[in-house]
């Protein structure tokens, strides 16, 4: 029953604490670089999946509420609408209802040219997050073959090949990698989160624009100022 219990205390604390005991142990040269990836990265992440999450917009409500004002003939009000709202996909329809007096051509031009500006703000950092998930194991990759080296020429200065010359040289080479590989597991599991709520935005708002000139034409909204 202790021996249990002892187990159970000894996986709790195995995580963090010895995470951050093997990066102590590691060649802080390398291990500096691999941490700034890390930092560097999760703020990107945290900083796209906050914008992402706030530019969520329902958009059956929203199409709901333009249509009604459409119905009234209140082309302005369903622009207020649109204003009201926060989010690319309300931008686009705002957008496309500016363009209303120039007839569906215009407004789905609008809608496109616009759509794709929205597109580049939502995908902003993206890059810098896929950059940072290829240095990290890159950076441990050569940590561990300079840690190689090293080993290599202790041997070659004790002239001996025993395991406790290069043992520590060598233990110190693979931890590098292993948290170059961990930072870029990390991010690249984040950095897949963005990549599907960025194109679940972008559905969203194809959908919504498709429906936006299909209410304007019901509604007889082209040519309204």
């Amino acid at each position: 029953m202790f021996a249990a219990s002892d187990v159970s205390a000894q996986g709790e604390g195995f995580g963090f604490q010895t995470l951050k005991e093997k990066f102590i142990e590691g060649d802080w040269f390398f291990m500096s670089f691999v941490l700034i990836c890390l930092i560097l990265g999760l703020a990107f992440c945290i900083e796209r999946i906050i914008t992402l999450n706030i530019a969520t917009t329902n958009t059956d409500a929203l199409l709901s509420r333009i249509d009604e004002k459409l119905a009234d003939g209140d082309t302005e009000g369903a622009k207020e609408v649109c204003r009201a709202t926060p989010g690319p996909t309300a931008s686009v329809l705002l957008e496309g209802l500016n363009n209303s007096g120039g007839g569906p051509e215009a407004v789905e031009k609008a809608i496109v040219s616009y759509g794709s500006v929205q597109m580049g703000l939502l995908e902003k950092g993206l890059v810098w997050i896929s950059l940072f998930i290829a240095i990290a194991p890159m950076l441990g990759f050569m940590g561990t073959v300079i840690g190689m080296i090293q080993a290599f020429d202790m041997i070659e200065a004790v002239g001996d090949l025993s395991p406790a010359v290069v043992a520590g040289g060598i233990k110190v080479a693979l931890l590098t990698t292993v948290f170059g590989l961990i930072t870029a597991i990390i991010l690249q599991v984040l950095y897949n989160y963005i990549v599907s709520k960025v194109d679940g935005i972008v559905n969203k708002m194809e959908d919504a624009s498709i429906g936006l000139v299909e209410m304007m034409n019901r509604n007889n909204t082209f040519g309204r100022s």
